[in-house]
């Protein structure tokens, strides 16, 4: 590969994995470089608004731990969300062009699949029963069990 240079990437279009959803729907698409204060003042501005309903979270490759950061702020900020979690493979195609053209060399389309998450988030109730549910709240039982003294080294 070092005589070729990665000249386009190119994002296979993946349809969302939830059905039923309102078409005016928030879709927050994470990206590896994006903002998480940006992210957040934005989702939760209008999560706080009475007309909005649910907010989708999507974020694919690095941006898959950033997105699931930006859930668990807004699960901690607006409480009694409900949440559904939704895992799948993207497929990308990487275009590696010849360095050195007069060498004879063909371009190369190599295909990727990378990690990907969608998260919907929603106020009323959802289906308890779809895989990745999640209830509101549940993530207190996390920190059960636990003892909450510290022991200090002198």
């Amino acid at each position: 590969m070092e005589n070729y240079k990665k000249t386009k990437i190119v994002e296979k279009p993946c349809p969302l994995p939830f059905t039923d959803l309102p078409p005016d729907i928030i879709e927050m698409k994470v990206k590896d470089g994006s903002k998480i204060r940006n992210l957040m003042g934005y989702a939760i501005g209008k999560m706080e608004l009475d007309s909005v309903r649910q907010i989708l979270f999507t974020g694919s490759g690095k941006a898959v731990s950033k997105t699931i950061t930006c859930v668990e702020i807004m699960k901690r900020r607006l409480k009694e969300l409900h949440q559904i979690t939704k895992v799948l493979f993207k497929q990308i195609e990487e275009i590696w062009e010849p360095i050195v053209p007069e060498a004879g060399l063909d371009a190369l389309t190599v295909k990727r699949n990378i990690p990907a998450i969608c998260i919907l988030l929603s106020k009323d109730a959802l289906d308890p029963q779809e895989p990745g549910y999640q209830a509101p709240g549940s993530f207190d039982l996390l920190g059960e069990g636990r003892s909450s003294s510290c022991s200090k080294r002198t």
